[in-house]
Parts: C-alpha cells; structure tokens; sequence
C-alpha cells in the first residue's frame, strides 16, 4: 500500500494549497513536450507570476518554445518583495508577448500587467475568459479544489500538463479519463518533490519533510512524495511497448476467489501468455500503452456495479471473509495466497493484453 501523504492531506483538509514547484522539476518534465508549445497561448492560472517558477520558465524559454503568448494570474499580491502574501487589494493577470529588445529576457516594460475585477479563482468569469483564450494549461493546481479544477480543463476541451498526488489515479473522475484515453501520465511518474509553502505549521505532522532556510525565515520547504504529471498531451512514450518476459504461473500469480482474473504484484511481472484479466498496482499507470493493454476497471469502486464482484456470495461467505481479513467488504475482491492467508489488495487496476 502506498504510503499515506500526509503533507497533502493536511493541506487539503485546512484548505492551504501554496506550495510552489521548483525550477528544476518544471525543466525535467518540460522538456519532453517542446514541440506541442509552437505558436500556442500558455496559461499559467494558478500562480503568482512574480514568484512563479512556472511563468520564470515559460517567459525565459518564450522564443525556445516558439510561443504565441503567455498568460499567468496573480492573486491579490503586486509586490515581489512579497511570497503570495496576499495584501494587494486587487488581484492581476500578467500577458507576455515577445522579447522587444531581442535579449532574451522577460523585462518589465514588455510584460502588460491588467487588473482583475475580482480574484485569481480559476472559476471566477475573469479567469474562464483567460482560459478560452488558451491553448494549453500548465500549473500546480489547488490541492484543495484538484478534481472541480480538472473538471473545468474537460469542460472547455483543454490541453494541460498539471501535477498532483499519485492516488488521484484512483479517482472514478481521472480514471474514467484514463479509460478513454484523455488523460494520462508522463514523464514524471511517482516523484519526490521539493515544494516551497507558506504555511510551515499544518506539517507539523510530519516534520522530518520540513526544511528551513535559518538565513531567511520565511522560507521553508516540505518534500511531498508520489507526486505525478497528468497530461493529455500525447508524446512518444506512451506508445512504447512493455516488455514482458515472465510467464503465467498459478502459485505466483493467485486467482482471486470471487472474481476471474489473476494477481500481479509487480508491472514487472505481468505474464506475456495471459490474455484474461489481470490486477495490476496503480503504478501500471507509468507504463500504460493503449495500443499494447486494455484498461477494464478500478477495484474496489466500480467493482460492485460494473462487474458484479461478490454479488454471488451470500451474506454468510461475506461474514466468514471479513473475519479471516478485517478488509474485506461486500464488492472487494480477494484471494487466498500459498500461505493460506486471505489477502484484499489495496486498490488495484484491471487490464487485460490486447491480442
């Protein structure tokens, strides 16, 4: 099972989403996706561009990229002495252009500084104007609002390259995405990344990820693991190929006992001469090819429903499962191991190899 990330829920519960991304992290990734950037508007809505390393790397990568225009917004902070303080009384939206005076720096006379009537809200009707004018979206999200925030990139068919938590693949909303092939994730998959927050006392529960600069005390930094990019852009990548090379064995690889279809622990070990249905982790994701596997579903969620798990049992071999695994539930799949332990797996994903 995944470890719990407890920075992120921590956030998400007090509703504190001001963690900035670094630098480095944004290049690594970037550099992927540089001919999906030719001619296109870039819209950075979720960050203050003074500080932003999201608009740092657009604006001095602005004719590397072949960009058309770039778009940030800022929220009620106009001072770059400041790190999204929030004291401004009006929040603005930053349009970058072209390099006037050919030095291949964003300089402040070439960047048009507008006001907003209101704040920086992706859902206000300000910034759903800024982003139908748009092409492709590319920012950290609120922590809080990641599912409304996707939403509203679907609802007006937009291209976007945006981070968040691992475990958002077990979302019905993001994998009904995957499913059909709208969304997925590269190349970063499952990083340890080092952000910069505000809000140094929510992490209090897990201290040892916090790092402060003791020459400037407002800064602090927290390390937040099983991060992931989420994309639709399409790149290379995503068509290559898994290479399987351990054949289909019944004492490693265990039917589950209310459902047709066999364990698989590790990607790694996917059988390449099993063509029924396989549980794979979520970790499958980051090696996902379309044209090579089928995804089915999502345990358990969908399973009760979609694919009627444990619909057959009465409610007597329900009980008699829960008391051999206390994680067992009506609609949970499960398997008896060599050991003769019953084991219900953390949430798994089910594929089947396309023939």
């Amino acid at each position: 099972m995944p470890k719990k990330n407890t920075n992120l829920r921590i956030a998400n519960k007090a509703k504190k989403d001001e963690f900035y991304t670094q630098l480095p992290d944004i290049e690594n990734e970037l550099r992927h996706y540089k001919e999906h950037f030719k001619w296109k508007t870039v819209l950075c809505n979720c960050d203050d561009p003074r500080v932003s390393n999201f608009f740092h790397y657009f604006a001095y990568n602005f004719e590397q990229l072949g960009l058309k225009r770039l778009i940030t917004t800022c929220y009620k902070n106009q001072n770059p002495d400041l790190f999204s303080m929030n004291e401004s009384e009006k929040a603005v939206y930053l349009i970058y252009d072209w390099d006037k005076n050919w030095n291949n720096i964003p300089d402040m006379d070439e960047i048009w500084i507008h006001n907003l009537k209101w704040d920086w809200d992706f859902r206000s009707e300000e910034c759903i104007e800024l982003l139908k004018q748009s092409d492709i979206v590319v920012t950290n999200p609120p922590f809080s609002l990641f599912r409304e925030y996707l939403a509203q990139l679907i609802k007006y068919d937009k291209k976007f390259l945006i981070l968040w938590n691992v475990n958002a693949i077990t979302y019905k909303e993001v994998f009904s995405l995957m499913k059909d092939n709208k969304m997925w994730i590269w190349y970063g998959f499952n990083m340890s990344m080092v952000y910069k927050t505000t809000y140094p006392n929510l992490l209090e529960a897990n201290r040892k990820f916090v790092i402060w600069k003791w020459y400037n005390p407002d800064e602090w930094y927290v390390k937040v693991p099983a991060i992931s990019w989420f994309t639709n852009l399409d790149i290379k990548k995503r068509h290559e190929d898994l290479i399987m090379y351990k054949k289909y064995n019944s004492e490693d690889n265990p039917k589950y006992d209310n459902f047709d279809a066999i364990n698989v622990d590790k990607v790694s070990d996917i059988p390449f001469d099993y063509d029924w249905i396989i549980w794979v982790p979520i970790t499958f994701m980051d090696k996902y090819n379309p044209e090579q596997f089928e995804l089915v579903g999502m345990a358990h969620w969908d399973m009760w429903q979609a694919l009627w798990v444990s619909a057959n049992l009465t409610d007597e071999q329900c009980n008699f499962y829960f008391h051999k695994n206390k994680a067992f539930r009506r609609g949970f799949v499960c398997y008896t191991d060599k050991n003769w332990e019953l084991i219900v797996p953390y949430m798994r994903i089910l594929i089947r190899r396309k023939k």
